[in-house]
């Protein structure tokens, strides 16, 4: 990884001294701000790089920001580039229509070493979308991230850790296991997640970015912004207002899409909207 270049890109000047709390919480809040968790990847060309360099280029030239496995994937190298004692996880996450769990579906990550405290352990996650802004002590216990309020405790599915979630989250929760792994761990389900045509991750483009002020989500050509006391929704109806909020909000400029393929990629989340309005009318 070009670990000065990745640091500009997510705003983070003058890095120096040994791994401390301070400065991996600046790490983490300044990740989730300024990469976004996307799938608009995975529309035009499905699958895509796991390898965290390979990752890190695309980050770093604005062409992609990444879901899970490549968000955490890569932003594990940038910690153990810069002294940080990072561990592996296989996770799985709880949504309204997916159960809890451990499915190696979801990559978290733990961190320890730090000067402060050497073995005290933090969970790390730049990968869950409007999950964390800033890393929880692993430890049982409540934290205020706003706008949410999220949860740790021992799971009980798992010999290892569950996340709760805010009610107003896309997530109810996930759960991840205690052992490590390596990023091997993960490859059979990236290459299902990211490539097959039934993953959700291919059938609906989406994108999340955790602000200091809000959580934003895209779908489709929907766009929600939850704040503490509220939740405003619009509709990007128009070709220019959509690629105009990917690089403005999500910081996602597309530089390597042609025209051609800008039009490819609105004509294709328009039908994603539509099949959503008409299975929304036809059930109720």
């Amino acid at each position: 990884m070009d670990t000065e270049a990745m640091l500009q890109r997510i705003g983070v000047d003058g890095w120096g001294g040994p791994p401390r709390l301070e400065a991996l919480v600046r790490l983490h809040e300044a990740f989730v701000d300024q990469v976004p968790y996307e799938t608009v990847q995975y529309q035009l060309t499905p699958g895509g790089p796991l390898e965290p360099e390979e990752v890190a280029k695309r980050i770093i030239a604005r062409e992609a920001g990444g879901y899970c496995f490549q968000l955490n994937g890569s932003f594990a190298l940038l910690l153990t580039e810069l002294g940080y004692r990072v561990r592996m996880h296989r996770g799985g996450v709880q949504t309204v229509n997916r159960p809890g769990g451990v499915d190696g579906s979801h990559l978290v990550l733990t961190v320890s070493g730090l000067i402060e405290d050497p073995d005290r352990v933090w969970l790390v996650d730049a990968g869950l979308g409007d999950g964390l802004r800033h890393p929880m002590p692993l430890e049982a216990g409540a934290a205020e991230q706003y706008p949410f309020t999220l949860r740790l405790r021992p799971s009980e599915l798992t010999d290892g850790w569950r996340l709760d979630h805010d009610p107003r989250a896309n997530l109810i929760g996930m759960d991840f296991e205690s052992a490590t792994v390596g990023l091997d761990a993960f490859a059979a389900q990236h290459q299902q997640l990211s490539a097959d045509p039934s993953s959700p991750f291919v059938r609906t483009a989406s994108a999340f970015r955790r602000t200091p002020e809000s959580v934003v989500v895209l779908r489709s050509i929907g766009l929600s912004e939850t704040f503490s006391d509220r939740v405003d929704n619009s509709l990007l109806d128009h070709r220019d207002d959509y690629f105009a909020a990917l690089a403005d909000v999500f910081r996602l400029p597309l530089p390597h899409y042609s025209a051609a393929a800008r039009d490819a990629l609105w004509r294709r989340v328009w039908a994603q909207y539509e099949d959503f309005v008409a299975r929304t009318t036809s059930s109720s």
